[in-house]
C-alpha cells in the first residue's frame, strides 16, 4: 500500500481510457467520415503520440486537419507539416509554423476531457476562427507543448 502513496488513486491509462470512453461519440463521428474516405485514396493509421487514428489525404475539405474524438481526418500526406497558427493566418502576428499534430493533439485532448459537449462548446466559443478560445489553446499548445485547455 506505502508503494502507491503518491501515484494517486486512478493511473494516467486510466484517465486516457476514461476520456476516450467520454468522447467516443465523437470517435464514432470520426470514423465514419474517415472510412467513407477509404475509398477514395485516404489512408489509416494510429499515432500514438496523438492518441488518435489519423486519416491521411482525407480528400475532402479545403486543407489542413480535422479532429472528432480521438479521430484527425488530414487532407495532406504527413501531420508533421509545418502550419501556421490562427493568430498568424487572421494577421494579428508573427509567429514561427508550429507542427499539425501538435495542434491536433491538443484537440484530442479538449475533446477527452468535455467529449459529447466539446463540439457545441466549441460553436458557442466561434467555430473555426482565431477568435475561438480552442483554437488559440491549440496553437499555444503546438508552440510550446504546454497550455492545451482553452480555459486557465
Amino acid at each position: 500500500m506505502a508503494a502507491d502513496a503518491g501515484r494517486g488513486l486512478i493511473p494516467i491509462r486510466g484517465w486516457l481510457a476514461l476520456g476516450a470512453l467520454w468522447t467516443l461519440p465523437n470517435t464514432l463521428a470520426g470514423l465514419l467520415l474517415g472510412g467513407s474516405g477509404l475509398a477514395f485514396g485516404a489512408r489509416v493509421h494510429w499515432r500514438r503520440g496523438e492518441l488518435a487514428l489519423v486519416f491521411d489525404r482525407w480528400p475532402w475539405g479545403p486543407g489542413g486537419a480535422l479532429t472528432l474524438g480521438n479521430v484527425i481526418l488530414h487532407t495532406g500526406q504527413d501531420l508533421d507539416a509545418p502550419c501556421r497558427t490562427y493568430a498568424h493566418r487572421a494577421g494579428l502576428c508573427e509567429e514561427p509554423h508550429v507542427r499539425l499534430a501538435d495542434h491536433e493533439r491538443a484537440h484530442v485532448y479538449q475533446y477527452m476531457v468535455l467529449g459529447p459537449l466539446f463540439l457545441p462548446v466549441y460553436l458557442v466559443c466561434g467555430g473555426i476562427s482565431v477568435r475561438n478560445r480552442f483554437e488559440r489553446a491549440a496553437d499555444r499548445y503546438a508552440a510550446t507543448g504546454r497550455g492545451w485547455w482553452p480555459w486557465g
